[in-house]
């Protein structure tokens, strides 16, 4: 199972090490191995949501997730995104803008790092309104039931999670903006710019999630025949399996998958400055990192981790809200990436242990006594 699903991972690690010894000896070798794990530790939280999603997706969809999707991934965010933020910041040509990355490596990093109060905002609140959505919706499993309670009371009003992201986007024009960090440790004001990079990528959201969404609703009817078929299969003795998005829907949920995973690049691709400005070494690096965080998702699906490990989701999505915050941040101030990586590794080891805990404590009812399975508190 492992080597089946991680079998392209390791094969596009092998590939990609040899590359970089290749193409820088073994300081480029063992920057790519840095890069890489960079990459994973902070995208780790992006498996786990991703798989939340794919996991209602066909085995056909599944598998062009993982092949034209990385493809998207790689060659999109980690090499062609940075180019062309910097052929849009610098009012210069896509090829005037790839000589300069591959040539002029320290003025590249310069352009990148000016376009960052831009990408941090679109980022941001794309990121924050997946969050929000989750936060507000009144769910059977709660992982922080003291916060998520009244915070599902309040998600029944509508559009709330666009009325706070649109504050906080206002805020953040209002504060961080007004002082947005740029290279060289310098400030300028860059709040229309943020305002404008916010409202997109809320745009963004609203457009690619309500598409998939819409897609998603048409296969209520089906999915409530599924479940008609599937509980005459449980009395019968048979197994039925869900119905999975195909044809439009699917191709709508792919595109969100795609647009996710592109905010959750962003840190990683702003990171990687800081460890290389060669846009050959971090294309290589980033590259082999999102392959394994894809391999991870796929993982997740099938072994069916998020239905055994129910707090998993919240822990991640509390994960994408903290991110959503750092990256509204370093629109002025600069946080180390590290830093960004082990919130989200230590949210998400949490709800695993809280998962691990209500399963034992399940287990424990159940053997006390027969009777039907009720909630349990997380601990938290």
């Amino acid at each position: 199972m492992v080597l089946k699903t991680f079998g392209w991972s390791f094969a596009v690690t092998a590939l990609g090490l040899v590359a970089a010894f290749l193409y820088g000896s073994w300081t480029a070798f063992g920057l790519v191995a840095i890069l890489s794990i960079l990459e994973v530790s902070l995208s780790f939280d992006n498996a786990v949501v991703n798989a939340g999603v794919l996991k209602k997706m066909s085995a056909f969809w599944q598998k062009i997730f993982l092949t034209v999707g990385i493809l998207i991934a790689v060659f999109g965010m980690r090499l062609v995104f940075p180019v062309v933020i910097v052929s849009i910041t610098a009012s210069m040509g896509p090829i005037e803008a790839v000589d300069l990355a591959l040539n002029n490596h320290e003025r590249y990093e310069e352009l990148v790092t000016d376009a960052h109060p831009a990408i941090a905002a679109f980022g941001g609140i794309f990121l924050l309104m997946i969050f929000l959505d989750f936060i507000f919706e009144d769910r059977d499993i709660k992982w922080l039931g003291w916060l998520e309670r009244p915070l599902a009371k309040l998600g029944k009003v509508d559009m709330l999670s666009a009325c706070v992201a649109l504050i906080v986007l206002l805020i953040t024009s209002m504060t961080f903006a007004v002082h947005a960090h740029q290279y060289g440790g310098v400030h300028a004001d860059k709040s229309q710019t943020v305002l404008l990079a916010g409202i997109a990528g809320l745009i963004t959201y609203m457009v690619v999630g309500g598409l998939s969404g819409f897609f998603e609703d048409k296969l209520e009817e089906e999915e409530e025949r599924e479940h008609e078929a599937e509980e005459e299969a449980k009395r019968s003795g048979k197994q039925v399996t869900g119905a999975k998005l195909v044809g439009k829907a699917a191709f709508f949920m792919f595109l969100y998958l795609e647009v996710l995973d592109a905010s959750f690049s962003f840190d990683g691709v702003i990171g990687a400055f800081a460890i290389s400005n060669d846009p050959v070494i971090i294309a290589l690096g980033l590259g082999i990192g999102a392959m394994y965080v894809r391999s991870l998702t796929v993982y997740l699906v099938r072994q069916g981790t998020l239905d055994d490990y129910v707090y998993l989701e919240h822990g991640a999505h509390y994960a994408i809200g903290a991110l959503a915050v750092i990256l509204l941040i370093t629109i002025q101030h600069e946080i180390n990436e590290v830093i960004t990586g082990l919130i989200g590794v230590v949210l998400i080891v949490a709800s695993f242990l809280s998962s691990v805990r209500r399963n034992r404590a399940l287990a424990e009812a159940e053997g006390n006594g027969p009777g039907e399975k009720a909630e349990v508190s997380s601990g938290v």
